[in-house]
């Protein structure tokens, strides 16, 4: 599968990509909103990176004790509840009067519902489509969620000037609603991908057996750290120019859309593989020029340039799913999913403290720097168990033999 006009014409993709879209509109309107409202209400750089991004921070205890149902619930049900959710859990922080500790509490709330969510949406994906086509459909999910974000900072820094913080957190929540009512209307009710009922221990078995083989085990952390130190950046826009924060974010989405383009519509498998690690470096390498403070247009242009990078995800996902049987994809994306948002949490918390203590710029700067370093030593490890393999040498099996519940 190589056109567009294939992927649309498969059964139930259209429906499902304009929920998820919807999803992403609310996302980047009510993440905007939060951040300045508590900003407006605190003047703190860290519990502003920590509301737009706190979901996140709450993904991976999600990942531990909620994933096994990825794979073990019905999807359209789960998807179209998970929305609902977060429409209740966005307009709660919208109410007057409501104390900064009780809206981190609903923020805690969200990531934690979110971390199964990813594991749902990554595995009917792989079941709406053929193999050949999941790179295709996840880089168009990829682009319309940075398109969607173009638009959504765009108009939600356009909406800020007009609007208070609490209305556009509740145009989130409605927008939250509408996809949860797309998700029950469009997509067919499919039974769950595996037997047995979702449970801690489960989570925790099929945990262990994703991460038992080495190849994988490099190919999560790739997924993971140097993308989320580089969130970090992103999470101190608002701090660094409240008033241009909206453009940033809109020009970090575009470069993530170009990426994800370029990636998943004209860049051919043999080379695809080859390319996570120039991304990756892309990724991270024009934030170093915030050490020197540029203003707009400069850091919109950085920013821009950078978020081409996180075309290397395509990449990793796909060997990601080589590597997985089909009967934990679900499982395995929302891994992947929770760990990156994970990540990405704990690197806004990071990067808020150490801006805390210096400034916007040199926290920017610093997440950079290590994302450059976590990049290079990853290749490095991974191009000796390339040339391992190529004299034999085997680490570890990469497909795990599913055992019974």
């Amino acid at each position: 599968m190589r056109s567009y006009r294939e992927l649309f014409r498969t059964h139930e993709f259209t429906p499902f990509f304009l929920a998820s879209a919807a999803q992403g509109a609310a996302l980047t309107i009510g993440g905007l909103a939060l951040a300045t409202l508590v900003y407006r209400a605190t003047d703190s750089p860290l519990l502003s990176a920590v509301s737009m991004f706190g979901p996140q921070l709450a993904q991976m205890l999600g990942a531990t004790f909620l994933l096994s149902g990825a794979d073990r619930l019905p999807p359209r049900a789960t998807l179209s509840s998970i929305s609902l959710a977060f429409a209740g859990c966005t307009a709660v922080p919208a109410l007057p009067g409501l104390p900064i500790g009780a809206v981190f509490g609903v923020v805690f709330l969200q990531g934690l519902i979110a971390s199964l969510g990813g594991g749902v949406t990554g595995g009917l994906l792989n079941e709406i489509l053929p193999k050949a086509g999941f790179v295709l459909g996840r880089s168009v999910f990829n682009m319309v969620f940075g398109l969607v974000q173009v638009v959504g900072f765009a108009a939600g820094g356009a909406l800020l000037t007009l609007l208070s913080p609490r209305t556009c957190l509740l145009l989130s929540a409605a927008l939250y609603a509408t996809a949860s009512l797309v998700f029950r209307l469009g997509l067919t009710a499919r039974p769950p991908r595996s037997s047995g009922r979702p449970s801690v221990s489960a989570t925790w078995r099929t945990n262990a057996l994703l991460w038992s083989s080495r190849p994988r085990r490099l190919t999560y952390l790739g997924l993971w750290i140097p993308n989320g130190l580089v969130v970090g950046c992103e999470s101190l826009y608002v701090s660094y120019d409240s008033g241009a924060a909206g453009a940033l974010f809109a020009c970090a989405a575009l470069g993530m859309f170009a990426g994800d383009l370029a990636v998943g519509r004209f860049v051919p498998p043999a080379l695809r593989s080859r390319l996570p690690v120039p991304l990756l470096l892309l990724l991270a390498t024009p934030y170093l020029f915030f050490a020197l403070r540029p203003g707009m247009p400069w850091a919109a242009l950085a920013v821009c340039v950078a978020s081409v990078g996180f075309g290397a995800s395509l990449a990793q996902q796909e060997r990601l799913m080589a590597l997985t049987p089909d009967e934990l994809a679900g499982h395995a994306l929302g891994l992947r999913a929770a760990g990156m948002l994970t990540m990405q949490g704990l690197s806004a918390a990071l990067a808020g403290s150490i801006a805390q203590l210096t400034s916007p710029a040199t926290a920017m700067t610093a997440m950079a720097v290590a994302s450059l370093a976590v990049t290079a030593t990853l290749g490095v490890v991974s191009r000796g168990d390339a040339r391992d393999a190529e004299r034999g040498v085997s680490p570890t099996d990469v497909r795990p033999q599913v055992s019974p519940e």
